[in-house]
């Protein structure tokens, strides 16, 4: 029972229940308890994304600058290309499903907008960012950048203690205070009459999403065998135990050692399986992107924001980058993600809630596409270079 109330998936969607719950029930003079506290955390949210994006993405970059040369860039390309196709197959496919999908659910978001059946805090407070979002993101890419070429640095050491403060921020404060937010959140639409409808979209997108990342994974290992001339379903099979091992993990570092060992039983020679799974776990994201790009785009469709390729272009680019930062904790991909959602897209708190809520409902799948598709890169990479780059 203590491992189950310790489970963050339970713990959002005990969250979703409690708030549709004490919206419909509570008097609204507690209710509006929960808006105020989403009122001051919102604010802390939006004073700490910077930070977490400067914090998460420099040493990511900086890092880069060490490993194994050709093989380090070959393994992070190809990682790299896997998370933007992800991204763009996504974006193709939910711009041309989701309008219809969602049609009735824009129509009655529309209709309860009008209504003007709110709760407002009792008090808020401002609490300014030091840097906006794209202010943090260029900085942040400069200084890892630069770091990512200097052998000994002392602002090697502090990017690091700045990183660990960050996760600590992450682990400890934020990812425990999300469920209260999304609980707060979902008080607020059932207190005001969305959160029916915005339920309904949640099922719609969630069996959507499922159904493009097995589609995905066939692709990924389809590429795998075609370039090793092996059978890509048995490829994909050996690789299950891995798949199945980050569905109850919920994160890719966890599962290295499964994920290790069914690669090596792909035909993937040990030095390269042993470099490339443990790489990949941190910056191959295909499934996680993929999530984040279809709710984004629910998310835009359901409050009537327009959305263009040119916009999703250059945000699934700049999401693919952030998802090298991303920490190894349950909804870590999606904390790497916040800014850019808000900078790019235009994300208010509510939307900001929501996302987090549908990314969580859905981490376990997200994980174990990319897991297994860790395993489709290590035999593309062990194809191409056959030892040659690490000899």
């Amino acid at each position: 029972m203590k491992r189950l109330f310790s489970n963050l998936l339970f713990k959002v969607f005990l969250a979703i229940v409690l708030g549709i719950v004490f919206g419909q029930y509570l008097p609204e003079s507690v209710n509006r308890i929960f808006t105020t506290f989403n009122a001051f955390f919102g604010q802390f949210l939006n004073f700490a994304i910077p930070l977490i994006i400067m914090g998460l993405i420099m040493p990511a970059i900086a890092d880069l600058g060490k490993g194994a040369g050709k093989l380090l860039l070959l393994t992070a390309a190809i990682a790299y290309g896997s998370t933007l196709f992800s991204g763009f197959m996504t974006y193709f496919t939910a711009s041309n499903i989701f309008p219809q999908l969602l049609e009735t659910h824009v129509n009655e978001a529309a209709q309860i907008a009008d209504s003007g059946r709110e709760l407002l805090p009792y008090f808020s407070i401002n609490i300014p960012p030091v840097l906006d979002v794209m202010s943090s993101l260029v900085l942040a890419f400069i200084i890892g950048l630069g770091l990512s070429y200097q052998e000994k640095s002392s602002l090697k050491h502090v990017v690091k203690d700045f990183q660990k403060i960050i996760m600590q921020l992450i682990e400890n404060v934020i990812v425990p205070l999300l469920p209260i937010f999304i609980l707060g959140i979902f008080v607020s639409m059932s207190y005001s009459g969305k959160v029916f409808s915005i339920l309904s979209v949640f099922i719609s997108i969630i069996g959507v999403i499922f159904a493009l990342h097995i589609l995905l994974l066939l692709l990924q290992y389809t590429i795998a065998g075609v370039i090793t001339k092996k059978n890509p379903i048995k490829l994909l099979a050996t690789m299950m135990p891995a798949y199945f091992t980050a569905l109850g993990t919920q994160s890719s570092a966890a599962t290295i050692p499964v994920t290790l060992e069914q690669t090596l039983k792909n035909g993937v020679s040990e030095k390269i399986a042993g470099f490339v799974v443990p790489l990949c776990a941190t910056i191959h994201l295909s499934g996680s992107i993929m999530k984040i790009t279809a709710c984004a785009m629910a998310l835009m469709i359901l409050h009537g924001m327009p959305f263009s390729f040119t916009l999703f272009a250059g945000f699934i680019f700049v999401l693919g980058i952030a998802m090298i930062a991303a920490p190894g904790v349950p909804g870590g991909a999606i904390m790497a993600a916040v800014g850019i959602l808000q900078s790019m897209l235009g994300f208010n708190e509510e939307m900001l809630g929501l996302m987090i809520a549908l990314y969580i409902a859905m981490d376990s799948f997200g994980t174990a596409c990319n897991v297994t598709g860790d395993g489709a890169i290590s035999i593309v990479v062990n194809e191409i270079t056959k030892e040659k780059l690490v000899a």
